[in-house]
């Protein structure tokens, strides 16, 4: 029992706690649970943020001599949220017990709202339904409580953003499917980031979901010494549930997330940030997406390399990307593995013109299975550069100098790296990542020692590409048998899918034509 105790004790503090906030979960979906906890996380970090503002009012020290600690102004001028009375957590600790608890932290939220303008719409106000009863609520409140207790804003902010980030995972893991529509797992962000660098400039997400890779830029960005104030985010989000968790996600890590939108349109439809440049782009679209509105957007000036075909969102984010880019941007996606070999509706040829008329493709890295919640479609990440071809400037994590290797294409194919963490879902371990990221940046720098491993990295001269139609599965590339890569059953479902879509949307098209015309003639 002794041995039992410890091990308990052992574990880290943010699995005890999800442990504890799941108990007390009963039965309500883990969809709306959430909202529920993560909502007190960040509550409790306003909370904690304020009250160490106000202790420092309250004694009227040096620069606070004379302050008045209700003074709004005075927190604005800090970037810290005011929380009127009713709202601070020592209010709402008081309360815990009472059978009017949810009515109470609603209040609150509602409170909080009015006196931040940026929070306004984002807070969640579901503490006083039926299906949460008021001892579970004030369970939670309690264990919330104990996160970062007594310790200054700082350690405060860093250990309730890591309980928040590792609690919307675990959400994301418990939702299955439904899950993985808001939240990026964390390794392949890390990865992403690990091979962008983005130490400099702007940093633009147009299918944002809960902000992951926003707060793993910042982070990239701190642990290499640089200034956290050095980028700046930019992003969209067309899911307004998972736009506030993102907001919230953001403010609990102290990033000014003044531009990250929201519209119900999307970023085709309604581009929020239509004349933004950006200096590094990171993004997780949906995969395969049918219903995009494409027929509405044929002429669309963002499609430089072909038309996109209408019943597939593919290559019309791989441009969208493109179109937002500086002419110094890098740009790291994940996209569903057949968009490396498809030709469906001119796909193949827009994949042709972004290799040989843009010289835009920096490097493909096949992903291994199991790596997402919501799908089990193979993926791939496409990194992209604007600057292949030209002398780019020094600093900034852009790389000084030419391209070394700006007539090839790096391929690296990962997929038998990761770990399960469970029978449905693998991840990329810290070693994975620093192995796929120091291969791209020793290849792309030529600074390191770079040399092709056959079956896992290729350097590839863009005649090579050529000759093989301009299909991009690292499998072709970097030695593996083309049995053993091409052929896998739910990406080939996919792909027939998504022709079978193309061609009903194609055949739809043509009959209103047609109809039309015959109308026309009969007049």
């Amino acid at each position: 029992m002794a041995k039992a105790a410890k091990e308990i004790k052992a574990e880290p503090l943010e699995k005890q706690l999800w442990k504890a906030a799941d108990k007390l979960r009963k039965n309500i979906d883990a969809a709306e649970y959430k909202h529920v906890v993560l909502g007190l996380i960040f509550l409790k970090y306003i909370s904690d943020s304020f009250e160490e503002m106000f202790n420092k009012l309250q004694a009227g020290e040096g620069d606070y001599a004379g302050a008045d600690p209700e003074d709004k102004d005075e927190y604005k001028a800090e970037n810290v949220f005011f929380v009127p009375p009713e709202a601070r957590w020592s209010f709402l600790l008081g309360k815990a017990k009472q059978p009017d608890i949810g009515l109470h932290v609603d209040g609150a939220m509602d409170a909080i709202e009015k006196e931040n303008a940026s929070l306004k719409g984002v807070l969640p106000k579901v503490y006083a339904r039926q299906n949460l009863d008021p001892a579970s609520l004030g369970g939670l409140i309690d264990l919330v409580g104990n996160i970062a207790l007594g310790d200054a804003k700082a350690r405060s902010a860093d250990v309730l953003g890591h309980v928040f980030e590792y609690f919307l995972g675990e959400f994301a893991l418990a939702e299955g499917k439904q899950g993985g529509q808001f939240y990026t797992p964390r390794s392949i962000v890390e990865l992403l980031v690990a091979m962008l660098e983005p130490y400099k400039g702007r940093v633009f997400d147009p299918c944002c979901g809960s902000g992951g890779m926003f707060v793993q830029s910042e982070k990239f960005v701190e642990e290499h010494q640089g200034k956290a104030n050095d980028i700046s985010i930019y992003g969209q989000e067309s899911n307004q549930t998972t736009w506030r968790l993102a907001k919230m996600n953001l403010a609990i890590r102290g990033i000014a997330a003044d531009q990250v939108k929201w519209n119900n349109e999307g970023s085709f439809l309604n581009d929020a940030h239509k004349d933004t440049k950006a200096d590094f782009i990171i993004a997780n679209p949906p995969f395969n997406v049918s219903d995009w509105s494409g027929e509405l957007l044929r002429n669309d000036g963002r499609w430089q390399y072909g038309a996109p075909p209408a019943g597939n969102a593919n290559f019309a984010w791989l441009q969208h990307f493109i179109y937002h880019l500086s002419p110094n941007g890098k740009a790291g996606v994940v996209l569903a593995k057949g968009a490396l070999t498809s030709k469906t509706s001119g796909e193949g040829d827009i994949r042709k013109a972004l290799i040989a008329q843009g010289n835009l493709i920096d490097c493909i890295v096949n992903l291994p299975a199991k790596l997402f919640l919501n799908t089990q479609i193979p993926a791939a990440l496409w990194f992209m550069n604007r600057r292949r071809s030209e002398p780019s400037p020094s600093g900034g994590g852009q790389g000084g100098g030419t391209h070394p290797r700006n007539n090839e294409i790096l391929f690296i194919d990962a997929r038998n790296l990761g770990h399960l963490i469970n029978r449905r879902t693998r991840e990329l371990s810290h070693e994975d990542i620093q192995r796929i990221a120091a291969v791209y940046h020793n290849w792309r720098t030529g600074e390191g020692d770079y040399a092709d491993e056959k079956g896992f990295c290729a350097s590839v001269p863009l005649e090579r590409v050529a000759e093989l139609d301009y299909v991009l599965t690292p499998g072709r590339y970097v030695g593996l048998p083309d049995e053993e890569d091409d052929f896998n059953f739910a990406e080939r479902f996919a792909t027939l899918k998504a022709e079978f879509e193309a061609q009903l949307t194609e055949e739809a098209r043509l009959n209103k034509a047609i109809a039309e015309n015959l109308a026309k003639v009969k007049v």
